[in-house]
């Protein structure tokens, strides 16, 4: 095989000059400097992200949902001076008394100042069974202090009540302050948990008091660009960011900076064994480990950038705004994190300095366990890999069993892990009233057809009653308030709403559009149900035509995706036993399955590309077989810290209040840890290992004769070490 030319002496290729510029003797100092002035200047920037969220209720709807729209021709009925009810609902075991009458309508005179002009408050309204009154207020949403106005009335309503009456105030002002509540200072306390999680396991990981801060301080870097990049697109660029892409935004970006740091520390370890100049071992780490780091960060910016192929918006914000995370901290990583290991030198591994030994092997005792520990684990798989890869793959089939028994979709009294007061409410007005009377569909049709639209939605079975609600300024529009019998966030009512539409849409001229909490919902878990068709596929097309870029062949390619996919089944079914028996959430957010098999993807086979690119370089050394177990042991501890890491700042998620966050951050994070110490350790190394170096099919490699292998070690028989970058091992690695 012909030997690809090398370039003289001295002269060194434009593109691996940058890519190892950080580590240069003079370069890591303008690298600091331009990161420094970087910060300085647009600091301010990051923390102005709030400013440009959509909270509305449409960024988190299906971009094409007729509840979307819905939404948008309400504004041409008030403008900017949007009404939204808060429902006061007081109830008791037994029927009320005068005294909790008179109570309700002091309330009412009390809360007349809060009503938006031109509006009145409806009631008290006594229940069919006697046993419950309910007042409706009126908000404006032009005065932007909803949350102030719905607290007022919640702390009026609660001060005089007599004794053993409840007293509960919700209705669509009362679920949009508790949902407030729930993103109120989200960026924030993620970001101190994540930075306090990662703290602590770098120190466990490094044992050292110093070296954890150099890839905090680079995660930092990293927050502060990816805020000030997701600020000016999202105002400059119309990029959608709302308040849980926002929150999750800083996990994934201390998540995946961290691993990467992991992996880029790991190998300038290793060549500060071999060489004596730091500079030196900065340039070469860079050189072998910066592929395989920038081939990661680029299948994961990738695969999220996919989402933007989905109908529900919430869904695109969160990819588009992962995938620039992800890049932001690829950029760190690469440039500020080598500078400041470079200048900080060899004392911050203290008290495990690694000395120049001209053998990597000569590491600090931890590492001696750590390597042996993977050699042994190698050296099983090798003895019986089929009986391996069948064993494992049974496990994970085993967990995905129990993905079949999920029930998707949350209703509204299952959104939080703590109910909040909104929904104790609903749940008394549904015990009381006709449960959508607190929350009615709206249908918005032209005024020249208002007769027969409101005929037709009064016929509609499941119907409690239709009324005219508002009209806009120049008369050509009117919406309609539409009370359904059942609780808004049941399956009874998305079939209500189904008739609903069907009849009002039967109208001619009437233009009619429904939307509402029950049509959002309905609408919703459509979507949900059509963007996993559409993106799925999409995701693993890109994500393999990566791979066989990096690895150039298309067996280990497909395989690779094929071990993924498996492991993402395996998360959900085992995701699935922890919300059923361990944290008691009745069913799966209709998001979750998307989101999950997205992140899992992309995150999963970011392990898989650093496993696979250093087998990919040690096979080209020492033969497939001694190559694949070779790569197992020297990559084992960092990916499993990076593993460790990378799912414990998911399992910070898993804290929040919201539900469908909390099992976004659960699957992920078993997930990860599948991939972790399942796939990527025995799954992936023990099919390498039965296919043999047909996995590498139609590469050369695959084909070529392989390089006789080393030294046997007593564990496996593996090679050794590689040697320096001009060895004659290099040149083979180049050829291949």
């Amino acid at each position: 095989m012909p030997a690809r030319p090398r370039p003289p002496a001295g002269r060194t290729p434009v593109l691996r000059r940058l890519a190892t510029a950080p580590g240069g003797r003079r370069a890591k100092w303008l690298v600091l400097a331009a990161w420094l002035i970087l910060v300085a200047a647009l600091g301010p920037l990051a923390g102005k992200l709030g400013e440009v969220e959509d909270s509305s209720s449409n960024a988190f709807l299906p971009g094409s949902a007729e509840s979307a729209q819905v939404n948008t021709e309400l504004e041409k009925f008030r403008g900017e001076d949007e009404i939204i009810p808060a429902v006061v609902v007081y109830s008791r075991g037994s029927a009320t008394t005068p005294a909790d009458a008179a109570e309700a309508r002091a309330d009412r005179a009390d809360f007349a100042p809060l009503v938006a002009r031109g509006e009145q408050i409806g009631g008290p309204v006594p229940s069919a069974d006697g046993k419950a009154l309910m007042l409706v207020v009126p908000l404006s949403t032009a005065g932007d202090d909803v949350s102030g106005e719905v607290e007022k009335i919640r702390s009026v309503a609660a001060a005089n009540a007599p004794p053993g009456l409840d007293v509960e105030v919700g209705g669509p002002a009362g679920s949009l302050i508790d949902s407030i509540k729930v993103f109120d200072n989200l960026d924030s306390t993620l970001m101190l948990a994540t930075g306090a999680v990662v703290t602590l396991l770098l120190l466990l990981t490094y044992r050292s008091p110093l070296l954890w801060l150099v890839p905090v301080l680079s995660v930092g870097f990293a927050a502060v660009l990816t805020q000030v990049v997701t600020f000016a697109l999202a105002k400059y660029a119309a990029l959608p960011v709302d308040p849980q892409s926002a929150g999750i935004l800083m996990v994934l970006v201390f998540g995946v900076g961290t691993d990467y740091a992991l992996l880029l520390i790991a190998r300038y370890r290793e060549e500060l064994h071999r060489h004596e100049d730091r500079h030196d071992a900065m340039r070469l780490a860079l050189r072998r480990s910066g592929p395989a780091i920038v081939a990661s960060a680029g299948t994961i910016a990738v695969g999220l950038a996919c989402l933007a192929f989905a109908d529900i918006n919430s869904s695109r914000s969160l990819g588009l705004v992962g995938a620039v995370g992800v890049v932001c901290a690829l950029l760190a990583m690469i440039t500020v994190l080598p500078a400041l290991l470079v200048v900080t030198g060899r004392w911050m591994f203290w008290p495990f300095v690694p000395r120049c030994t001209g053998d990597p092997a000569a590491a600090e005792s931890g590492q001696d366990a750590t390597r042996t520990v993977w050699t042994r684990i190698g050296a099983l798989l090798a003895r019986r890999p089929r009986w391996s890869w069948l064993m494992s793959v049974a496990v994970t089939a085993v967990l995905a069993l129990s993905a079949t028994g999920i029930t998707m979709g949350l209703t509204n009294a299952e959104m939080f892990q703590d109910k909040p007061e909104s929904v104790v409410a609903q749940e008394k007005l549904s015990a009381h009233y006709p449960s959508g009377s607190s929350d009615p569909a709206t249908v918005v049709v032209r005024t020249a057809a208002r007769a027969g639209a409101e005929r037709a939605a009064a016929a509609v079975p499941g119907v409690e009653s239709v009324e005219t609600a508002d009209r806009t300024a120049d008369g050509s529009l009117t919406s309609l308030s539409v009370v359904l019998r059942d609780a808004p966030d049941s399956a009874a009512a998305e079939r209500t709403v189904d008739r609903l539409r069907t009849a009002v849409h039967r109208v001619d001229g009437a233009e009619a559009l429904v939307g509402g909490t029950t049509a959002e919902s309905l609408d919703t878990r459509r979507a949900a149900e059509s963007d996993l068709k559409v993106v799925i596929p999409v995701v693993l097309a890109v994500v393999l035509l990566v791979l066989v870029a990096l690895l150039r062949s298309l067996l280990a390619p497909l395989v690779l995706l094929a071990t993924v996919v498996l492991s993402y089944f395996g998360a959900l079914g085992a995701s699935h036993l922890v919300f059923a028996y361990l944290l008691d959430f009745p069913a799966v957010d209709n998001s979750l399955p998307l989101m999950g098999f997205v992140f899992l993807v992309a995150l999963g086979i970011d392990y898989n590309i650093f496993l696979m690119t250093r087998v990919r370089e040690e096979v080209v050394l020492r033969g497939h077989r001694a190559g694949v177990l070779t790569g197992l042991s020297s990559t084992g501890g960092v990916i499993t810290s990076a593993g460790i890491v990378l799912a414990a700042t998911f399992a910070v998620i898993a804290s929040m209040p919201l539900v469908s966050m909390a099992q976004l951050g659960v699957l992920v994070g078993v997930g990860v840890l599948l991939d972790t110490f399942l796939v990527r350790t025995v799954l992936v190394p023990s099919l390498a290992l039965d296919i043999g170096a047909r996995i590498w099919w139609p590469s050369r490699l695959g084909r070529a004769p392989q390089p006789p292998a080393g030294p046997r070690t007593p564990q496996e028989g593996g090679a050794g070490e590689t040697g320096s970058p001009e060895s004659p091992g290099d040149r083979s690695l180049e050829r291949v």
